[in-house]
């Protein structure tokens, strides 16, 4: 009976522990699947059309994926308003937090940045690193009207005021252009906290109540959350690597380069086919920059001057106007107000370098033009020797190149069975020179149709004497 029992208990004690077990392993799976995860991306570059759409990728995929947020490093002098704007909107749309942390140390969320930071759910600050400047400018980076200035301003207030913010500084880095670094910010209540990490962030917004899209109301749930990254794919960073000024500004000039060349020497077309393939890369560049039409204008005029330096070589006048007016297109091409500018340490060898080659290129045009041909044309019978058919003494007619042609002396008359030397074309007359030696005579009479036989050499002489 006690055997009995005694061998009951054991597997009672066995069936518990196999259940204790079970329980505890299905906690920590549960613990597992319940592990944050948040979907991280960098953004160090101008604000254009092609970041707003990696933007907005990017929170549709956290709130596919069941993200707890989605993290944008931010580090950006500015950029396109409209791009800016398009962020904006899908920050305040998502129904995911987003947190903006300006980093690494250094980095700065200036002009388009600062509004962005200002419109993040949470948004921290890296040490070393600055927010403002956010005065909107012209193209050529002249005042704006105060519509446009009291526009911006009373977004920025507007989203300072929903993220509960600073409205002063949200005000003043719009009117006034004010700037501060994260210390002073943090104190101001421009961003939620200083972080030294990415860690560090995702710790410190970790508890933070934010509201979301359709004024939910959730809590940051990102401490100690595991990380995904969103980066832009090959096409998108190519797109926007045609984004920068400088190359821009470099596809611009190396396409009118291009079909430079073509006009002054066609041939295969291979100068003007890289030409309009460089132009028509330049046209999408142009198409998500700050574009100044003074500067296309000035491009246009410096094209100009380049094809009249190759069609009408001279002093290389043209060559050299164009050099300075392609530079004067590279200062106000873009607006660097905006962060975007082409580099004049790229600029200023590139036409000098254009200058070169555009002199050098109708050099070469203008020695083609001037060049006899050797094969095609009328100028190929210059020089040559044709035998006189028929004459008449200053007239007479030749068959050369599959042709009658009618010969005009332009000096001693003309014999029949000799050969003359053409020295120009009038028309469809050839003129000759018939005093050639005999000697040239014996060495090019295999060029042409035999010539009729004339009389002896010792007839001529006697006849001559």
């Amino acid at each position: 009976m006690n055997g009995c029992l005694q061998s009951g208990a054991r597997l009672f004690a066995a069936v518990l522990v196999v259940a204790v077990g079970l329980i505890g392993s299905g906690a920590g799976a549960a613990a597992l699947d319940d592990q944050p995860r948040v979907l991280v991306t960098t953004l160090a570059t101008p604000i254009t059309p092609v970041v707003a759409d990696h933007v907005e990728d990017g929170l549709r995929d956290a709130a596919d994926g069941g993200y707890a947020a989605y993290v944008i490093e931010l580090d950006t002098p500015g950029g396109l308003v409209d791009a800016m704007r398009d962020i904006v909107g899908d920050i305040l749309a998502s129904p995911v937090p987003v947190i903006v942390y300006v980093a690494p140390e250094g980095a700065r969320a200036a002009s388009a940045g600062a509004v962005i930071t200002l419109a993040a759910h949470v948004a921290m600050m890296a040490p070393g690193t600055t927010i403002g400047a956010a005065t909107p400018v012209g193209l050529e980076g002249e005042e704006v009207s105060d519509k446009i200035v009291n526009d911006l301003a009373a977004q920025a207030e507007s989203l300072a005021k929903l993220r509960g913010r600073d409205l002063e500084f949200a005000s003043a880095m719009v009117r006034e252009g004010r700037a501060v670094d994260v210390d002073t910010a943090v104190a101001e209540g421009v961003v939620d906290a200083r972080a030294s990490s990415l860690t560090d962030a995702l710790a410190a917004a970790d508890g933070q109540q934010v509201t979301v899209a359709d004024e939910r109301t959730v809590v940051v749930r990102t401490g100690g959350a595991d990380t995904d990254r969103h980066e832009m794919g090959v096409f998108r960073k190519l797109l926007q690597f045609l984004a920068d000024p400088n190359l821009a500004f470099l596809l611009l000039t190396l396409g009118t380069l291009g079909l430079i060349y073509e006009l002054a020497t066609p041939g295969a077309g291979f100068a003007g086919a890289t030409g309009a393939t460089c132009l028509l890369l330049a046209l999408f560049s142009l198409s998500v920059l700050p574009v100044n039409a003074v500067g296309l204008l000035l491009l246009a005029v410096a094209a100009g001057l380049l094809v009249a330096e190759v069609l009408a070589p001279g002093t290389a006048g043209f060559g050299f106007g164009g050099a300075v007016v392609l530079l004067l297109s590279a200062v106000f091409l873009f607006d660097d107000a905006e962060g975007v500018a082409v580099d004049l340490w790229a600029a200023v060898p590139l036409a000098v370098v254009m200058f070169v080659l555009v002199v050098g290129v109708g050099r070469v045009a203008m020695r083609a033009r001037r060049a006899p041909s050797v094969s095609t044309g009328t100028d190929v019978l210059i020089g040559r020797l044709v035998p006189v058919k028929e004459s008449d003494g200053s007239t007479g007619r030749t068959f050369t190149e599959g042709a009658w042609w009618s010969l005009r002396s332009a000096g001693p008359p003309l014999r029949t069975g000799r050969e003359a030397r053409v020295v120009g074309i009038d028309g469809l007359v050839l003129v000759v020179d018939p005093d050639v030696p005999e000697d040239d005579d014996q060495a090019d009479q295999g060029a042409e149709e035999p010539a009729a036989p004339g009389p002896a050499a010792g007839d001529e002489e006697r006849g001559a004497s």
